[in-house]
């Protein structure tokens, strides 16, 4: 019997944001898609891919906010022509009634201290932490249970990389550990010879922004 290869993931954060460049919370009703710049991080990555010295991607999934899903339109063709498949699981934690509402506005509508709870809400109809940690850790583990041995890329959001780390790497939900992973930056894992057992490969490879600037400046 024929040894399975390996399963990778290869976890992308979507390009700059507009909501990020006007400094508002962006869930489905805010969020615009890409900045100018975020268009240039995501066609840079697709360059990458197009020289040919990264994994053949097997299918390629987004969330299905917008800035995610840009990007991932603009990876497909460099991917070799690749559908995009959108997955609901995979957005950033829903913020509820704090969709577009100004980051400086945040704490005088809503407490800052909610966001440390794990079962509170952010904001009403929002979602708590440990809900978001449960909704997108299965989505992961789903797709990794449809999809032996494939190589898949998930365009996707800082908060969803951040759960993937604690999922894969057995790591508890309140691990105190804080990630900053760069738009469009590569994170990947992959699996070992061992059930269950993951290994991180690179986390926030971003060798493919070189030259450009690390952020639009936030209209004053």
């Amino acid at each position: 019997m024929s040894k399975q290869s390996s399963t990778r993931l290869l976890f992308v954060r979507h390009g700059e944001s507009e909501v990020t460049v006007r400094q508002v919370i962006g869930g489905d009703k805010a969020c615009t898609g890409l900045s100018d710049l975020g268009l240039q991080q995501a066609a840079a990555l697709g360059q990458r891919w197009a020289q040919g010295n990264e994994p053949k991607v097997d299918a390629l999934w987004s969330s299905t906010l917008p800035r995610a899903f840009e990007t991932a339109e603009l990876l497909a063709e460099p991917l070799g022509g690749l559908d995009v498949q959108t997955h609901l699981d995979l957005v950033e934690r829903r913020p509820g009634m704090a969709d577009g509402v100004a980051f400086r506005d945040f704490s005088d509508q809503f407490e800052w201290e909610r966001d440390h709870h794990p079962h509170i809400p952010l904001a009403p109809g929002a979602e708590s932490q440990s809900d978001f940690f449960h909704r997108t850790g299965k989505a992961i583990y789903e797709l990794v249970e449809a999809n032996p041995g494939a190589t898949m890329m998930l365009v996707c959001h800082g908060g969803v990389i951040d759960v993937a780390f604690r999922v894969l790497l057995g790591l508890a939900p309140s691990a105190p550990f804080v990630l900053w992973t760069l738009n469009t930056s590569i994170t990947e894992f992959s699996t070992t010879d061992r059930p269950g057992l993951w290994r991180l490969v690179r986390y926030n490879d971003f060798s493919h922004l070189h030259g450009l600037p690390t952020r639009t400046e936030p209209a004053v």
